[in-house]
């Protein structure tokens, strides 16, 4: 079975992480900045970072508009923590100049867990992911406050004061978490997103 290829978004964020867990799950992982590196990719990841950041590195680097077409035409996108901000139509608390590629049906509100220093970890079961719950670092993230019709719930926070938050969903090719995976030894989630990759 070949490996697909997929690229990390590398603008600004957790990209050498990506690329290892990648790698590590059977991907031809490579890292993405240009249009013509987007073409020669089957599955993209947006990895945690600054989305603000983020969003206006793909305009200077012009990625907004093929990833917005590659979207469009169904290739598969992973979306970790600022990722998942990027992947949503709308979110809270954001900048107003602040872009996405609005991808995943879903309102999602940035820093909702509170500042670095209110970043935990928690176990998260993934519905669809096999085995014992991740243990799922979260570093500044966001959760989702109301997702649309066509989007499926993947994980909520279980335990504490944020219980119930909704922090992992999928909508057809397109896969998002408030967690970082790529922090922990654990491949699971990058082996998911692989699977759909090769799907695709």
């Amino acid at each position: 079975m070949t490996a697909p290829a997929i690229g990390v978004l590398a603008l600004q964020g957790d990209v050498r992480e990506h690329v290892a867990a990648l790698t590590g799950a059977g991907a031809d992982a490579r890292p993405v900045r240009r249009p013509e590196e987007l073409d020669a990719v089957d599955g993209l990841v947006i990895p945690g970072g600054e989305s603000t950041t983020i969003s206006k590195l793909a305009d200077i680097f012009e990625m907004r508009e093929p990833i917005d077409k590659r979207i469009a035409a169904g290739m598969p996108v992973y979306g970790s923590c600022a990722g998942m901000i990027m992947l949503a139509t709308e979110v809270l608390d954001g900048r107003p100049d602040q872009r996405g590629f609005a991808g995943i049906e879903m309102t999602v509100r940035r820093n909702a867990f509170g500042r670095q220093v209110d970043s935990f970890e928690a176990p998260v079961a993934i519905a669809g992911v096999e085995g014992e719950p991740f243990h799922a670092v979260f570093i500044r993230a966001p959760w989702v406050e109301r997702v649309g019709a066509g989007v499926e719930v993947l994980g909520e926070v279980t335990d504490g004061p944020a219980a119930g938050r909704i922090v992992a969903v999928r909508q057809g090719n397109l896969l998002a978490t408030s967690f970082h995976p790529e922090l922990t030894a654990d491949l699971r989630l990058h082996r998911y997103f692989v699977d759909l990759v090769r799907a695709a």
